[in-house]
């Protein structure tokens, strides 16, 4: 597992783009990292053997720092400048943090618009959680700012989403705000 890591952390310094990691490599690196725990723990602290596991336990913690700090840094990078990473590269966790920030700075970039053309909608806390939408062409599944999946939908589907998700849907064009009257 050392070995693994150890890959996948030098291609990540080498590469300037997010390298593809092997599948359920976080899981794995967790497993391996309880596993060394678990050994520190039966030995006995003074011995050379324990010295050593600590000593290689702070190299390995150290080196999936500096790994995910490396591939989180490349997300940033890639969403600022509105560039996409190619999903098969990432896992799915970071696939959920990028989708993420792309939809934070969708949302920034909308505030900004909004408050150089003066138009401001009310604050963020005022606002709903939830919209109903109809969908006005096919969508595929997405992840939701609640992290649960929502969808697939087709055209003409109604769906109660994440206010931040129906947020950007209508800005794409891809649905409409469905407006409920509780009068009746």
């Amino acid at each position: 597992m050392y070995e693994l890591l150890y890959d996948a952390w030098l291609k990540e310094k080498k590469n300037r783009e997010v390298q593809k990691l092997p599948e359920n490599f976080y899981v794995k690196i967790a497993e391996y990292m309880r596993k060394l725990r678990k050994e520190g723990r039966m030995l006995d602290e003074k011995s050379v053997k324990a010295k050593v596991l600590r000593r290689k336990t702070k190299n390995i913690e150290a080196m999936v720092k500096e790994l995910l700090w490396l591939r989180w840094e490349k997300i940033v990078r890639k969403a600022l400048e509105d560039r996409k990473i190619p999903e098969n590269v990432l896992t799915l966790e970071e696939q959920r943090w990028s989708q993420r920030l792309v939809s934070l700075f969708e949302d920034f970039e909308s505030f900004c618009d909004k408050v150089l053309m003066g138009k401001m909608e009310k604050p963020l806390r005022e606002q709903p959680s939830m919209m109903v939408l109809r969908f006005l062409e096919d969508v595929p599944a997405i992840v939701g700012a609640d992290m649960r999946t929502y969808g697939p939908f087709k055209a003409e589907d109604v769906a109660t989403l994440p206010f931040e998700n129906a947020r950007i849907l209508i800005r794409r064009g891809v649905a409409v705000k469905i407006e409920l009257d509780y009068t009746t």
